[in-house]
């Protein structure tokens, strides 16, 4: 197995094992975050039923026209608080943070704490 392909696999163990305690549902749900070399993707789901609330990410046309690159902390930062004040207005105040086997580290972080400025507990 190749070097890239290792650090996928653990990625994803890491993911499982998140998940398997991690479960969001209509009155919390889960912020779940994927994060790609280009852009970075947010949304809040609803477990029980399997459907997705809210989303944002970094190929939004709004966010994108503010943005110089979509992979990087800035970004990160708008993606965040664009979810945060989507969730806000919709009712929604309290949530199941996902880092989706990421290091809670640089863009992941960034992330979550605009989203924690923008009105989100977690």
């Amino acid at each position: 197995m190749k070097a890239g392909m290792r650090k996928i696999v653990r990625r994803q163990r890491r993911k499982l094992r998140v998940r398997k305690r991690i479960s969001g549902t209509a009155a919390r749900p889960r912020f779940s975050v994927f994060r790609s070399h280009k852009n970075i993707y947010a949304q809040l789901i609803d477990d029980t039923v399997g459907r997705t609330l809210l989303a944002a990410s970094s190929m939004d046309k709004a966010i994108r026209s503010k943005l110089t690159a979509g992979g990087n902390k800035a970004a990160a930062q708008a993606i965040g608080a664009a979810l945060a004040a989507k969730a806000v207005e919709a009712g929604i105040k309290k949530v199941v943070f996902d880092r989706n086997g990421y290091a809670y580290h640089g863009r992941v972080q960034e992330l979550a704490d605009a989203a924690r400025k923008g009105g989100l507990e977690f």
